[in-house]
C-alpha cells in the first residue's frame, strides 16, 4: 500500500486526481492543471509536499560534515534561518541529488527528493560514520509550498500577528522559526511564496484556514509546469548520478573556494572542469517552439554542434507555447527537434522562461 500524507483526506474533497508517486498516493490536479498553473502565477495556491523527507544533522562535526558531503558550501550559512540549494553528489563528480539546506539554531535541516529517500539517507548515514554528529529523518512533519504573488498576504492573515510580522520581514532564500513551526522564503515555481515545515496533525487545519482565505489547493502536475518555465531541474530527468553539476546547469551551486575544502566529487569535478573549458562538457540550454507541437522529454536535439535530448519539456501555460530544457553540446547556437519524425526549428536559449509571471527567456546569440 502506498504511503499519503496526512492532507489526503482534504485532496479527496478537494476532487483531487491522485496518482502514485513515487510509493506516495499524492494529487496530480484538482480539475484544471491548466486553471492550477494560471492561479499560481496569476494569484496564489496551496501545494502539498509532504512527501518529501525532512533530515536533520546536529553534533559538534555538523558543519564540517556538511562542508564534505555537499558541493556548495554551508559555512555561508552564517546564521540561523539562511537556505543554501545544494549538490550532493557522488566521487565520480555525478549528482546523487540536489536539496535545499538550512541553517538552524541548533545543527541543520536538509529537505531531498521523496524518490530518492532511500539512497540519500544511505549515503548520508554512511559519509556520517567518519564525524561526531546525528542524523534524524522527521517523518512526523508536513511541509506545504505557499507560491503566487498574493501568497505572504494570504499566509500572513491566517498566522498569529507576531509570527505574520517575522514572516513578512523574510528576505529570499531565509526561515525563520515560529514555535513548532518553520517558514521560509524559499520555493520551486519562479514565484513570491513560502514553504512550511510543521507538525503533520496541524497540517488538515491549516490547510482548511488557507483555502477559507481564498487559497486554491494545486497538484502536482502543474508544480512541473511551473518549475519549468522557472528553469528548474527535476532529479531523474535533468540530472542523476551520470551527470554532474556542470553538464546541468548547475555550477552556481559548486562553491570551488577555499581550495582546502575536500568535498565528496571534489577531485572528479575539477578533471570535469577542465573539459568544460576544452568545450568537451555538454550544457543545459533552454529551447523555445514558436509553432505548433509540443516538446517532451527525451525528443532527440540536432544541433549545429551534434546532437543531444531534451531533459524536461512541456506546453508552457503563461509563453502559450512548448518550452524545454535540453542537453546539448557546448556551443550551439541553433537547433531543431525531432517531433514525429520531423526536425523541427526551435530557439535556443538560457535555460529559464519565466519569473514572477513575466517572460525572461533569452536566446542565446547566434
Amino acid at each position: 500500500m502506498n504511503k499519503r500524507t496526512a492532507l489526503y483526506q482534504q485532496h479527496l474533497d478537494s476532487n483531487a486526481k491522485i496518482v502514485d508517486f513515487s510509493g506516495w498516493d499524492m494529487p496530480i490536479h484538482y480539475g484544471s492543471q491548466l486553471a492550477e498553473h494560471r492561479q499560481v502565477r496569476e494569484e496564489c495556491g496551496v501545494f502539498d509536499v509532504s512527501h518529501m523527507t525532512v533530515v536533520d544533522v546536529d553534533g559538534v562535526e555538523a558543519e564540517p560534515f556538511l562542508r564534505h558531503l555537499l558541493c556548495n558550501d554551508v559555512a555561508k550559512l552564517d546564521q540561523a534561518g539562511k537556505a543554501l540549494y545544494s549538490g550532493m553528489l557522488n566521487y565520480e563528480g555525478g549528482v546523487i541529488d540536489d536539496l535545499i539546506v538550512y541553517a538552524m539554531a541548533d545543527g541543520f535541516r536538509l529537505v531531498v527528493n521523496c524518490g530518492t529517500r532511500e539512497k540519500d539517507l544511505a549515503w548520508i548515514n554512511k559519509q556520517a560514520q567518519d564525524f561526531e554528529v546525528w542524523v534524524l529523518e522527521r517523518p512526523e512533519l508536513a511541509i506545504l509550498a505557499i507560491h503566487g504573488p498574493s501568497s505572504i498576504d494570504k499566509v500572513c492573515s491566517v498566522l498569529e500577528p507576531s509570527d505574520a510580522e517575522a514572516v513578512r520581514a523574510l528576505p529570499n532564500f531565509k526561515g525563520v522559526m515560529c514555535g513548532d513551526w518553520f517558514i521560509a522564503r524559499t520555493g520551486y515555481t519562479g514565484e513570491k511564496g513560502l514553504e512550511l515545515i510543521f507538525p503533520q496533525e496541524l497540517a488538515p487545519a491549516f490547510w482548511e484556514k488557507l483555502l477559507a482565505v481564498g487559497v486554491k489547493p494545486i497538484g502536482l502536475g502543474a508544480r512541473d509546469t511551473l518549475r519549468l518555465e522557472a528553469g528548474m531541474n527535476l532529479y531523474g530527468q535533468d540530472m542523476d548520478e551520470s551527470v554532474s553539476p556542470l553538464a546541468a546547469n548547475m555550477e552556481f551551486a559548486v562553491s570551488w573556494e577555499p581550495q582546502t575544502r575536500d568535498f565528496i566529487g571534489r577531485e572528479a569535478l575539477t578533471s570535469l572542469k577542465q573539459q568544460q573549458l576544452s568545450g568537451d562538457i555538454p550544457v543545459l540550454v533552454g529551447l523555445v517552439l514558436e509553432e505548433r507541437g509540443v516538446l517532451r522529454h527525451d525528443q532527440r536535439v540536432v544541433t549545429d554542434k551534434g546532437e543531444g535530448v531534451i531533459t524536461s519539456g512541456s506546453f508552457s501555460p503563461t509563453l502559450n507555447m512548448s518550452v524545454a530544457l535540453a542537453r546539448v553540446p557546448a556551443g550551439s547556437r541553433s537547433a531543431q527537434v525531432e517531433i514525429r519524425g520531423k526536425l523541427v526549428s526551435v530557439i535556443l536559449g538560457k535555460p529559464g522562461f519565466v519569473r514572477f509571471g513575466k517572460k525572461v527567456f533569452q536566446p542565446l546569440a547566434q
